[in-house]
This record gives structure tokens, C-alpha cells and sequence, in this order.
């Protein structure tokens, strides 16, 4: 079958009629989110979607599942999205069950489930082969990555940062978006966190202007936030000192690694409370965030109790008052916070 972009998906799936199965092919999160969610409104009624939409993990073994699934009629629901994530999964699997899970994936796609759209997920599958051969033929094959080349990346995301932005009825004077997606490093997810952010601080004006991207988001450029988390999760104070420092010898506003600080915590708190993730990429889907990124944050909420979170965001909100209140000294702001969170409210905890 074809293989599309993610805007060109979507706009097929707001005309077309429903396809038999679809291959999510990519690892950008937000782009893969945004798939499952236009299908799910497009082929499920809200009303049935606790009965008419099912998760399975090949990496859990659930291929058959799936299938099986696939093949039942959907309750109080005239078609049905089944979800088999973790498709790689599938080519690392001795000889033997690999075969059988791709003989069942055939056996399906040789006479689809009219009532049913079954979509597989992989972050990358090898075009060599039997599944890839497979799902290339059998499926609507649909991009949901950017690629490794940085410019790529930074242009598509400009453009998402418009479009999201025109969403929240704002928008983006002119190298402002391109600021924006720069700092991110084209990070789609993050992209999203930030124009949220952005579109309530120019709410009345309804224009973001490159100054507000400068003040209020911190740049990948120069450093990653998550650098941070383990200083504090081990009680380092001192070295995540040094990484604050950093920052604001390049430039950073305090404002802004505040910002990011507390988006952090609010993930680490989200880390906290997800269950079965044994790598970056399960971690990724349940948190929507780049994997690499989502590893760290489970590895760093295993260290870090959640009082000690919630405390750590209290934290950051009266450090932000504070330095929103004309604190003449953000350094000093900034040294006590991190003493803060490095445990000295939080010792025995």
C-alpha cells in the first residue's frame, strides 16, 4: 500500500473510507499520538470507546491477541481500532516464534475484519525483512518520525508551532516559531509543552514575540534539563549548582529554568506512577516523551520519593514568586531552591 506522511494520513482520514490496517512507522511520539487520536475519533463513537478500542504489546507477546481480538465483533460500536504496539518486538523473537507471529499477522491481512482498523506500531522495522515485507504490502504504512537531520526536524516543527498556535488563537511574529523550534531541538512533544505555555503568557496581545521565546524557554542548545535530575536524586547540590551556573553564564532567563524545572518534576511525578515500562520506548508512549528522555525520568522517579516530588514543586512555585516578586538577587533564588530540592527540607524522606 501507500506509504504517507503524518499530514497526508490525516487529511486521507478525515475523507477516505476505513482502511483494513495501518503501520505506525517512527518514533516521534507526538506525530504517533496524534495518529491514534484522529483514528479513534474518526472510526470510534465516544460512548463506545471503553468497549471498541484495545491495546495489545507484541513485545508482551499479544500478537495472537490482537488478532483475535481484531476478529471478534466490537460491542454497542459499528467498527473497532485495535492497537498492537511494540511491533519491533516481533524481529527479535527466536526463528520460531517470530515465523508463527508473522503467519498470524499474514493469515489476518489476507481477509481483514471488515468492522475493524488494526494498527501496528514500530519505531523502526528492518525493510529486509518478512514483517516489514508484510506490513509494506498488507498496510497503510504511515511516517510518524522526522528523521535525523536536525534542519529537517527544526522546519517541521516551525510549521507545527504555527498550527498550534493558530489552535489557541495566537501567533507567531515573524522568526519566532523558528526560535521556538530551535531551542527545542525540533522535540515535538516539548514543542507542544511550550506553545501551551507561550499562548497563556501572550494571551491578551495574542502574538508570541522572539523575546518571549528568549525569557520564557530554555534552550536544548545549551544544555538538557535533565542533566539535573540526577544531581538532585542523589542529594549533589553542588553539582547541580554548577549546572544552574552554567546556564546563566550562557544566557538562560531564571524565569524560564524555572519553567522547565518544574515541567520536569511534573514528569518525574507522572514516572513515578507508570507501571511495566522496562525501557525508554514503553516509558516514551505512557509519558509522551522522547524515549531517551523517558528512560531518565523512570530511572530518576525510582530515586526520588514522591513527597520529595511534591515538595519540590511547592518549591518551585515560591521560587518563581519570588522571582517574579523583583528578587534582586536570582542567584541566591536559585542557590536555596536547589538546596531545596536536593533534600534539605525532605532529609529521613
Amino acid at each position: 500500500m501507500a506509504r504517507l506522511s503524518t499530514e497526508e494520513f490525516l487529511e486521507k482520514l478525515q475523507k477516505g473510507k476505513p482502511v483494513p490496517a495501518v503501520l505506525l512507522l517512527g518514533d516521534e511520539a507526538y506525530l504517533r499520538g496524534e495518529c491514534r487520536k484522529q483514528l479513534i475519533e474518526k472510526y470510534v463513537p465516544e460512548a463506545a470507546r471503553t468497549w471498541a478500542i484495545s491495546r495489545f504489546s507484541a513485545d508482551d507477546g499479544e500478537t495472537q491477541a490482537a488478532v483475535d481480538q481484531a476478529q471478534t465483533l466490537p460491542m454497542l460500536s459499528p467498527q473497532q481500532v485495535v492497537f498492537l504496539e511494540d511491533g519491533e518486538a516481533i524481529e527479535s523473537l527466536g526463528e520460531k516464534a517470530r515465523d508463527e507471529a508473522v503467519k498470524t499477522l499474514e493469515a489476518y491481512l489476507e481477509n481483514p475484519a471488515p468492522f475493524t482498523v488494526l494498527v501496528v506500531e514500530a519505531s523502526t522495522l528492518d525493510q529486509r525483512m518478512r514483517l516489514a515485507k508484510l506490513l509494506v504490502e498488507k498496510a497503510l504504512v504511515v511516517e510518524v518520525g522526522l528523521g535525523e537531520n536536525i534542519d529537517e526536524r527544526v522546519a517541521a516543527a516551525a510549521v507545527l508551532a504555527k498550527s498550534l498556535a493558530k489552535e489557541q488563537g495566537i501567533e507567531f511574529e515573524k522568526g519566532a516559531a523558528e526560535e521556538l523550534a530551535e531551542s527545542v531541538s525540533g522535540d515535538l512533544m516539548r514543542l507542544k509543552t511550550e506553545v501551551d505555555k507561550l499562548a497563556t503568557f501572550a494571551a491578551e496581545r495574542k502574538s508570541v514575540r522572539r523575546a518571549d521565546v528568549a525569557a520564557l524557554v530554555i534552550s536544548e542548545k545549551s544544555a538538557t534539563i535533565w542533566e539535573v535530575a540526577d544531581f538532585l536524586a542523589a542529594r549533589q547540590p553542588q553539582r547541580a549548582l554548577e549546572f544552574f551556573e552554567r546556564l546563566l553564564r550562557e544566557g538562560e532567563e531564571p524565569v524560564a529554568m524555572l519553567g522547565a524545572m518544574a515541567w520536569m518534576y511534573r514528569k518525574l511525578i507522572e514516572a513515578s506512577e507508570v507501571r511495566g515500562a522496562t525501557n525508554g520506548w514503553q516509558a516514551a508512549k505512557a509519558l509522551g516523551m522522547r524515549p531517551e528522555q523517558a528512560e531518565l525520568a523512570i530511572q530518576c522517579a525510582r530515586k526520588i520519593s514522591k513527597e520529595r516530588l511534591l515538595d519540590g514543586l511547592r518549591a518551585l512555585r515560591e521560587a518563581d514568586d519570588r522571582l517574579k516578586g523583583g528578587a534582586k538577587d536570582p542567584h541566591s533564588v536559585m542557590e536555596f531552591l536547589v538546596w531545596q530540592l536536593s533534600g534539605a527540607r525532605a532529609v529521613g524522606k
